[in-house]
């Protein structure tokens, strides 16, 4: 049972890789402890959006990502 974590933008070269395989199920606090300090810290930031199996979440402390989701970590949207 797992859940499989992508680091997208910037926060794959946080991550040093693209995506993560990790125990299911997920929690905030999990995803926390999962992506190590440097991403945890990003993610802690208003500007940055975490969507589970495909769904954008309101309120990303509500992920409870189950076996076979997929956790995109969406950093800000930047350009003109």
């Amino acid at each position: 049972m797992s859940v499989t974590i992508l680091f997208l933008g910037p926060l794959r070269d946080l991550a040093g890789e693209a995506m993560r395989e990790v125990d299911a199920p997920l929690d905030w606090a999990g995803l926390l402890g999962a992506v190590g300090p440097e991403v945890a810290a990003q993610l802690s930031e208003k500007r940055v959006n975490i969507a589970c199996a495909g769904k954008v979440l309101g309120d990303k402390t509500d992920l409870n990502a189950q076996d076979g989701d997929e956790v995109a970590l969406l950093p800000p949207v930047s350009g003109g």
